[in-house]
């Protein structure tokens, strides 16, 4: 039986919360820096005054192995135990991980605020200096790619230490028997989506597609491969996958259909049915879909519906796809009368996302999938934000090791939300739909042939941060920052000329809907969503107006 260990940032609150769990699990509790103190015989503080961190880091690995080794408990441990390589492996290995997060705010009120009130002059020794909270902010997003490895994350910002422990009993008790520990290990590991249908890893890297064949075996996919991509994406990419596939032994069949959203329909997905259906496709066969948003989400409905479904693998190769589309298990076609109408859930088996293949897109193409990583970062990880800001030119010129980054960190998101609101009926999936509501609207109005869907996403990200504004929810100096780094990445925030008429007729049947109600994703701040159906549609419809007017 697994141990629950937790993870996370010194003031989220991992001690409180993990005495409470094992209460409610009847378990045993181990804290490691209490276990660092009791071996060492003097306080952490003194550890790294008198013998340095790397001492104190050696003391952390044995705390952990000791840790690791009770069976039946909850494990605390401290805030940069994650980020080393052999302990994070040990700990996924040993356990459900639970990752507890807050604001960086939250972190400083709790860590020097109660300090203070309590006469406590003693600081966290990595959190010395003159500006802690920045500090924070800095030595958080260092270790943000390895806490986003965690099975599970608990915003802690607005709960009890009760609340906290229930939902990280909950976690351990969804999660438990699903961790695939073999394809869990590695460095190129991003994250791990778990589902009702099993753990599902996100491989990232640099020059990576050569690995598909022997990724495909090491996860009992060896019988025969149905490789779908779009034509242009075929001559790139399909080729050297089919050529990975092939060299591990796997025959593999491929089909190409024209690129773009047009061919997203079900008569495309009809003519893959005939193609399988000649080619005896069985259920132990599976689908690989290469290629951006359309190709992923046509081959997974496909793989979804044929047989009563079949496995597949998602190869994405444009960053919306990446960042959001292979992720989750969401698989449509479209209407005439809107987007994704026809579809299932069906979860890859893995997702391997080669970034160098984002080289080869056109400047508009990389840009308008930003938008989607953008949105990660204003709804849920305000640092994430920040690299944005901060690494723009990096980022638009595609340098290696900080475009994967924040490929890797965006995707670690959407795994997430997704493994913590599989089907979207908890409303915490929801909070990724920031933008759409509006921007499925513009893309439906059009024709799917003035916007990209990222392109749509921001202006439909500025409808709704001006609706969170004025609705008393959003400060202007938020707003202003979406702003910002919406168009300092070349992305529209307003749609001159556009029929509202249309858009809101479109939105009439957008899947987001409650009821009658209109259900709109909005910022309180930045790196905090919430859903809301009390919209006045008025409002809607005066912002609206404001973005389309010259």
């Amino acid at each position: 039986m697994p141990n629950l260990i937790l993870t996370g940032f010194s003031g989220t609150g991992k001690t409180a919360v993990g005495r409470q769990t094992a209460r409610l699990l009847a378990w045993d509790f181990v804290d490691t820096d209490q276990e660092i103190v009791r071996q060492a015989g003097k306080p952490i503080e003194r550890i790294f005054a008198e013998d340095g961190e790397t001492a104190f880091r050696a003391l952390e690995c044995e705390a952990l192995a000791r840790a690791c080794a009770t069976p039946r408990a909850v494990i605390a441990t401290g805030g940069g135990v994650m980020a080393d390589p052999a302990n994070r492996e040990l700990m996924l290995r040993s356990g459900v991980v639970v990752c507890l997060e807050a604001q960086p705010e939250t972190i400083y009120q709790r860590l020097f605020q109660a300090a203070k009130a309590a006469s406590d002059p003693v600081v966290r020794p990595l959190l010395a200096g003159p500006d802690p909270l920045e500090r924070i902010r800095t030595l958080k997003a260092t270790r943000q790619p390895a806490y986003a490895l965690a099975h599970w994350t608990v915003h802690t910002d607005h709960l009890s230490v009760e609340e906290v422990a229930r939902e990280a009993v909950r976690a351990w008790e969804t999660v438990r028997g699903r961790i695939d520990r073999a394809q869990v290990a590695g460095e190129d590991v991003a994250a791990v989506v778990h589902s009702s249908a099993g753990a599902c890893p996100i491989f990232v890297g640099w020059e990576v597609l050569s690995a598909l064949g022997e990724r495909c075996r090491k996860a009992g996919l060896n019988t025969i491969a149905y490789l779908i991509s779009d034509e242009t994406v075929f001559h790139r990419y399909g080729r050297l996958a089919q050529n990975s596939l092939e060299e591990a032994g796997i025959p593999t069949h491929t089909f190409a259909f024209p690129p773009g959203e047009a061919s997203k329909t079900l008569e495309t997905a009809s003519q893959a049915y005939r193609w399988l259906a000649g080619l005896r496709a069985q259920r132990d066969h599976f689908v690989v879909a290469v290629g951006g948003g359309v190709a992923g989400d046509l081959a997974g409905f496909v793989a979804a519906t044929f047989n009563r479904g079949m496995p597949f693998v998602q190869v994405p190769t444009s960053v919306a796809a990446m960042v959001d589309a292979s992720i989750g298990g969401k698989t449509a076609v479209d209407l005439p009368e809107g987007k994704n109408l026809v579809g299932a859930f069906h979860q890859p088996r893995f997702v391997l996302a080669d970034v160098q293949a984002l080289s080869t897109l056109p400047r508009r193409a990389i840009v308008e999938g930003l938008a989607e990583a953008i949105k990660h970062g204003l709804i849920l990880d305000a640092e994430l934000l920040r690299t944005f800001e901060e690494r723009a030119d990096a980022i638009l010129a595609l340098e290696p090791e900080v475009t994967t980054n924040i490929i890797r960190r965006s995707m670690a998101i959407k795994a997430q939300v997704v493994s913590q609101d599989e089907r979207e009926t908890l409303g915490i999936r929801a909070l990724l739909n920031y933008g759409h509501t509006v921007g499925h609207g513009l893309e439906a109005a059009t024709e799917y042939g003035r916007y990209l869907h990222g392109e749509a996403v921001s202006v439909g990200m500025m409808a709704a941060g001006l609706i969170s504004q004025r609705m008393g929810m959003l400060s202007a100096e938020a707003l202003e920052r979406q702003r910002t780094v919406l168009e300092r990445y070349g992305l529209p925030t307003r749609c001159l000329g556009v029929d509202l008429a249309a858009v809101q007729r479109a939105m009439q049947v957008d899947k987001k809907r409650a009821g009658k109600a209109q259900r709109w994703v909005l910022l309180e701040e930045v790196g905090k969503a919430v859903v809301h159906s009390d919209v006045p549609p008025e409002l809607a419809q005066q912002v609206l107006r404001e973005l389309a007017a010259p």
